[in-house]
C-alpha cells in the first residue's frame, strides 16, 4: 500500500510533500492501471474534479497537466 496519498486541502503527497501526483505516486499508478489506461484517466479526472474545489487560485490548464498530463 502507497504512502503517496494527497493531503487535502493543499494536494501535497503525505509522504515526500511534493505537488500531489508525485513522481513516486505517478510510477505506481502506471503500474496499477497498466491494462487499463482509460480507468486510469477517469481515476485521476476524478481527483481532479476534486481539487478544482480546493486549488480555486491555480489555473485550470495547470492542473489539468498536474493531473492528467502526464498519462499520455
Amino acid at each position: 500500500m502507497t504512502t503517496h496519498l494527497p493531503v487535502k486541502p493543499a494536494w501535497a503527497c503525505g509522504d515526500c510533500g511534493a505537488n500531489w501526483p508525485c513522481q513516486t505516486r505517478r510510477h505506481e499508478l502506471r503500474a496499477e492501471y497498466e491494462a487499463a489506461p482509460v480507468s486510469l484517466a477517469l481515476y485521476l479526472a476524478t481527483q481532479l474534479v476534486d481539487a478544482t474545489e480546493d486549488l480555486r487560485e491555480v489555473p485550470a490548464g495547470h492542473l489539468h497537466r498536474r493531473f492528467l498530463g502526464w498519462t499520455r
